[in-house]
């Protein structure tokens, strides 16, 4: 089963995934898709407030805000990560739960990303917001780095996110039953 999506004046047929015995999700990933990448990346920036440095989770967001800061003219942006590396210092953390994690993770952020972010718009990117959880967990670190949201934006909205004012999305994305009929 799959279902149809159009998106940035492009279609594509996104897999239906059973994400629990009740629930059932359509996969959306823009890995390796270019062409959907560089339509999406265009058309959030046409609706984008102003901001200083573009913010994303790792990791199915990477192609996704690198795109929008090439777009932009941008030579900067930052991610949080899922693990801290070797290389990051003064590490910040923040609890998540998402839809398609079974558990609870942590994001954190690097110190030396952090220390540029003090009174800079923030404008935090993700492929795809559902229940929120790793959209709250990003805004945690951009607050304790001093930054200042200056919006939220993904490719589409799932769920309840759809009703969301306070993010700015391409397209509405159902959530199915376990039969794959949208709810």
């Amino acid at each position: 089963m799959t279902y149809p999506l159009k998106v940035a004046g492009l279609h594509r047929e996104l897999p239906l995934c059973k994400a629990s015995e009740t629930l059932t999700i359509a996969a959306f990933v823009i890995f390796g898709d270019v062409e959907l990448t560089v339509a999406c990346a265009g058309a959030l920036l046409e609706k984008a407030p102003e901001f200083d440095y573009l913010l994303a989770p790792e990791a199915k967001a990477i192609p996704l805000i690198h795109e929008m800061a090439r777009q932009s003219g941008r030579n900067e942006y930052f991610l949080v990560r899922k693990a801290p590396k070797l290389y990051m210092n003064g590490v910040f953390e923040a609890d998540v739960r998402s839809i398609t994690t079974d558990a609870e993770q942590k994001l954190y952020m690097d110190g030396a990303d952090a220390a540029k972010m003090v009174g800079k718009r923030i404008l935090i990117i993700d492929d795809v917001i559902s229940t929120g959880g790793s959209l709250r967990a990003v805004e945690e670190l951009v607050e304790k780095a001093g930054g200042i949201v200056a919006g939220r934006m993904s490719i589409l909205a799932e769920g309840d996110a759809i009703g969301r004012r306070d993010i700015t999305y391409l397209e509405p994305l159902p959530l199915f039953d376990a039969n794959g009929v949208a709810i």
